[in-house]
C-alpha cells in the first residue's frame, strides 16, 4: 500500500525513475509473496536480493533530496530521465504551501512551463520525501 501511494505521487511529479523503481518493486512483491506461500526458495531469495537494491535505490533518494556529496536535486536527469522539468508533486501541493505564478517569467524560463514561486510549506517537500524513503526502508528491512 505504502509503494502504491508513492507510485501515484511520483505518477504525478512526472519522475520517471522513482515510478520504474516502484513498479519493479510492485511485481517482485507480488513474487515474493507468491514465493512465501508456496514456499519456492528461488523466489525468496530473489525477493531479498531485491529487498537489498531497494534499500540502496531509497537510500540513493534520501540523499539525493538532502543533496549529499555533489548530488543535487535540481539536476533534471536523474530522475525525469531529463525527458520533462517536473519535480516532486510535493514542492507544489505540500501541506500548507502557497504557489504563486510570477508574472512576467524569466526570459531564461522555459516557454512550455510556468515560473512559480512556493510559500508558506509547514513541511518542506524534500523532507517529505525522504520520509517516503525511509519508511520504504524501514518496511524493506522488518
Amino acid at each position: 500500500v505504502s509503494v502504491l501511494e508513492r507510485q501515484i505521487f511520483d505518477f504525478l511529479g512526472y519522475q520517471w525513475a522513482p515510478i520504474l523503481a516502484n513498479f519493479i518493486h510492485i511485481i517482485i512483491v507480488i513474487l515474493g509473496l507468491f514465493g512465501t506461500i508456496q514456499y519456492r526458495p528461488r523466489y525468496i531469495t530473489g525477493y531479498a536480493v531485491w529487498l537489498v537494491l531497494w534499500v540502496t535505490w531509497n537510500v540513493f533518494v534520501i540523499c539525493f533530496y538532502l543533496e549529499a556529496g555533489d548530488l543535487s536535486k535540481e539536476t533534471d536527469l536523474i530522475l525525469t530521465f531529463n525527458i520533462s522539468m517536473h519535480r516532486s508533486w510535493w514542492m507544489e501541493n505540500g501541506p500548507g504551501c502557497t504557489v504563486t505564478s510570477v508574472t512576467p517569467a524569466p526570459d531564461w524560463a522555459p516557454e512550455d512551463h510556468r515560473y512559480i514561486t512556493v510559500s508558506g510549506c509547514l513541511l518542506e517537500y524534500q523532507y517529505i520525501e525522504v520520509a517516503h524513503s525511509s519508511l520504504q526502508i524501514f518496511l524493506a528491512v522488518s
